[in-house]
């Protein structure tokens, strides 16, 4: 019997829904080398590397021909369109015109059997060091909890009640992606949304939607590359850092602005409120120490915008 200790870094399955054109692709273009198995061919406006994809067959091929690549993540857009090309395979293979030609909730059990094996396929690619990230549209569903009083709508995959389960036990980390509402009452009792610019990244379940996340981020995070770039980068081999003048300089730098550099940090998700800098992997301090004066600018700035 083989037992490890610790946290172990390794490749991560994500899932990315939300609202229409908050910028999934977009963020998605931000993981390290990413290669776009693009099912809705709607990366033209973005500089990535593609495949397209028309087929089922082909996207399963794709999924087994990555991981001879050099890519770093491979990102399926979208989700819920694989699951389309899916339907149309199944559909073709077993000579059907409709998905409810094999009987009542059959075919669509059927269709969640193929998607199950295609994710499970994945694993050979998170084994190989690939981020695999799966992107995917939202949409409001009604829903009636066993213990609550009244139905409420929510956010949802745009997936089948079969396949959509699936998905979500397959991501490490699952993120909401929407703008930033709130919602003003006027005199008269009428509600007014607000805002609606500010792109955000949920990662924790609530009524209103799916979300999780393994890694310890914060509930809310902004929508920007900066707030996960952690859990991305590459493990580093050394356990301490090598103490020279230079780098005492930036420590003493980082803790004449202890209070903007932890909260930037907390605020980021990199640390929770109990810790500090100095709680850091010591992988993301010898990053820090090479651009010190720009880090704690960063952080100064944030902590102005954030009062």
């Amino acid at each position: 019997m083989k037992i490890t200790k610790g946290k172990q870094q390794r490749a991560q399955r994500v899932v990315l829904y939300g609202v229409e054109s908050v910028g999934k692709s977009t963020f998605a273009a931000k993981f390290p080398k990413p290669l776009f198995l693009d099912i809705e061919q709607g990366t033209s406006h973005l500089d990535v590397d593609r495949c397209e994809i028309n087929t089922w067959k082909q996207l399963t091929d794709a999924l087994t021909e990555a991981k001879a690549t050099d890519y770093k993540t491979i990102v399926v857009d979208s989700a819920d369109w694989a699951e389309r090309l899916c339907v149309e395979d199944l559909l073709a293979t077993s000579k059907k015109t409709s998905i409810e030609d094999f009987g009542f909730g059959k075919g669509w059990v059927m269709v969640a059997e193929r998607m199950s094996r295609m994710l499970s396929s994945i694993d050979q690619l998170i084994d190989a060091g690939k981020n695999v990230v799966m992107i995917a549209h939202s949409k409001i569903v009604r829903y009636e909890a066993p213990d609550a009083l009244a139905a409420y709508d929510r956010y949802e995959l745009k997936l089948s009640k079969q396949s959509s389960p699936l998905l979500k036990e397959f991501a490490d980390e699952l993120w909401f992606l929407r703008f930033k509402t709130k919602v003003s009452t006027s005199e008269t009792g009428k509600g007014k949304g607000i805002g609606g610019k500010e792109r955000i990244i949920l990662t924790t379940h609530s009524a209103a939607y799916d979300a999780k996340t393994r890694s310890g981020l914060a509930e809310e995070l902004p929508l920007e590359w900066a707030s996960v770039a952690h859990l991305f980068e590459a493990v580093a081999t050394p356990n301490h850092i090598v103490v020279t003048d230079e780098m005492v300089g930036w420590q003493a730098r980082l803790a004449e602005h202890e209070g903007a550099v932890n909260q930037f940090l907390i605020g980021r998700g990199v640390l929770t409120s109990e810790q500090t800098w100095r709680d850091c992997a010591p992988e993301y301090l010898e990053r820090v120490a090479l651009r010190v004066d720009q880090f704690v600018n960063t952080a100064i700035e944030w902590r102005k915008a954030n009062q």
